[in-house]
């Protein structure tokens, strides 16, 4: 069963790094520009890493023309399993407490 995801890009930060916003939003800061969907390859090259599987298993489904993005993952995944996969599983319990 696919994993739908929804993600907030900050394109060309000057860094590559995953993070739970306060609301626990999933949030991507990316060291490409916007410019000829570099950010959004950048995203997909990134997940497709952090969990082994190739790249063609993700797709963006929408907003892949703006900074909130959402994106399907064709993978026997959960969240808390990409979290891990991401390491940032440890920040949800930050913003629970």
């Amino acid at each position: 069963m696919p994993l739908l995801i929804e993600i907030k890009a900050v394109p060309q930060s000057g860094r590559h790094k995953w993070v739970l916003d306060k609301s626990g939003k999933l949030k991507v800061y990316l060291k490409n520009p916007a410019q000829d969907y570099k950010a959004n390859h950048e995203i997909i090259k990134s997940l497709a890493q952090a969990m082994r599987i190739p790249m063609t298993h993700i797709q963006i489904v929408s907003g892949a023309e703006g900074r909130n993005k959402r994106i399907r993952i064709e993978a026997e995944i959960t969240l808390s399993h990409l979290l891990t996969a991401l390491g940032i599983d440890n920040q949800q319990t930050i913003f629970k407490e």
